[in-house]
């Protein structure tokens, strides 16, 4: 039984959709996921590692403001369109999960004209211009924030599940804080961990931020766990000492989330569900360029909920970053309350949760898998 997995462009869109086919196929032994994605985008470099096969699009955005290109994008379309019909006639498929950006938008309308059923998940906390055009026909809408429900056309909002973002969960038993702050190798006059990132490729403006404060002199008993991103790693390196730890990208990053008191972050969706999870208060700064400004959004719905404060990046100063590290520090009622309505907002089995929903909607299992999977395979339309 085959179900298409859409959306990429983006690690935002793409990792969601990975998590979700993964959670199914240990659900449904007899799905097999194909991924469709575009040519330009991030699933390019991710999916030939992955176990799942392939099919990459010419796709293109919109060309907002340079509308002269959109002619690639038509012709994208097309040629996207006829990769699609051929995958139809080789194995039809059942189900399409979509996760939003404009490498979904092709495999969503041709879903829609088909009658091919399809659901689409949203990870930001309101809806993007794709998932909100193709929710009024979809059997299902999963939301990363119950917010994004309300920017809904009117007639999907029944629809509409609160599951939260797909992401990897903690695990069930958690590390001991104090264990694993001598694991990253801090002394025992640190008790209290800042974990600052920006993202797998780092943040100059976030990075600035922390090498502002930083050379400011931290609190005694302050420890800092800092991802710079890799291309901006020698910049900062100097600042390594006994309380600052500093690193070009934190992998497994959850070390990191095992020992944090407080998160210095953009407002990404896949971040901040990560760090709910693990009910990690948040300090948001969130990117000024991202689409829409839907990283504002997060921060300020983070922010209502009391599990963050934030911050627009024209307006943060390692003045007010060395207020809130201390204030936080020093009040572990606050601190409490910032975890717990964090923790409140975490959806750690949000993979699971969709992809039960998703087996209800399949229907009756098959007794034996409809299409063995056989590893990565890919093709490519131009």
């Amino acid at each position: 039984m085959r179900v298409l997995f859409t959306g990429g462009g983006t690690g935002g869109h793409l990792y969601p959709a990975l998590a979700i086919a993964r959670a199914l196929v240990r659900v449904r032994p007899d799905v097999q996921p194909h991924f469709v994605g575009a040519t330009r985008g991030i699933e390019r470099v991710i999916l030939p590692d992955t176990e799942f096969p392939h099919t990459l699009l010419d796709l293109h955005p919109l060309y907002r403001s340079a509308p002269w290109n959109n002619w690639r994008t038509v012709m994208g379309m097309v040629s996207g369109w006829r990769r699609l019909a051929e995958l139809s006639r080789e194995v039809a498929p059942r189900l399409v999960v979509a996760t939003g950006g404009y490498a979904a938008s092709g495999a969503l309308a041709f879903a829609a004209l088909r009658r091919i059923p399809f659901v689409v998940q949203e990870q930001n906390s309101f809806p993007g211009q794709t998932v909100k055009l193709f929710a009024r026909w979809a059997r299902e809408i999963y939301l990363g924030f119950p917010e994004a429900a309300r920017d809904l056309p009117e007639a999907a909002r029944s629809r509409a599940v609160d599951t939260g973002n797909p992401i990897e969960p903690p695990p069930a038993v958690r590390p001991d804080r104090e264990v694993q702050r001598r694991v990253w190798g801090f002394g025992h006059d640190v008790r209290f961990v800042v974990l600052a990132f920006g993202g797998s490729q780092g943040s100059a403006a976030l990075n600035a931020l922390v090498e502002g404060w930083v050379a400011r002199g931290l609190p005694r008993g302050v420890g800092v766990i800092w991802g710079t991103g890799r291309d901006h790693f020698q910049r900062h390196a100097s600042r390594a000492s006994a309380q600052v730890i500093v690193r070009p990208y934190l992998a497994p990053i959850a070390d990191a989330y095992a020992c944090a008191d407080l998160a210095i972050a953009r407002a990404g969706a896949m971040t901040t569900a990560e760090l709910c999870a693990w009910g990690i208060p948040m300090y948001l700064v969130p990117l000024p360029t991202a689409a829409a400004d839907h990283q504002t959004a997060n921060a300020r719905a983070l922010a209502d909920a009391g599990a963050a404060r934030w911050v627009s990046q024209r307006e943060a100063t390692a003045e007010q970053l060395a207020m809130i590290v201390s204030e936080v520090m020093g009040d572990a009622s606050l601190r409490e309350r910032w975890g717990a309505a964090a923790s409140a907002r975490g959806r750690p089995d949000a993979a699971a949760r969709i992809a039960a929903r998703l087996d209800a909607l399949l229907g009756p299992h098959a007794s034996t898998p409809a299409e063995p999977a056989t590893g990565a395979r890919a093709t490519a339309s131009t």
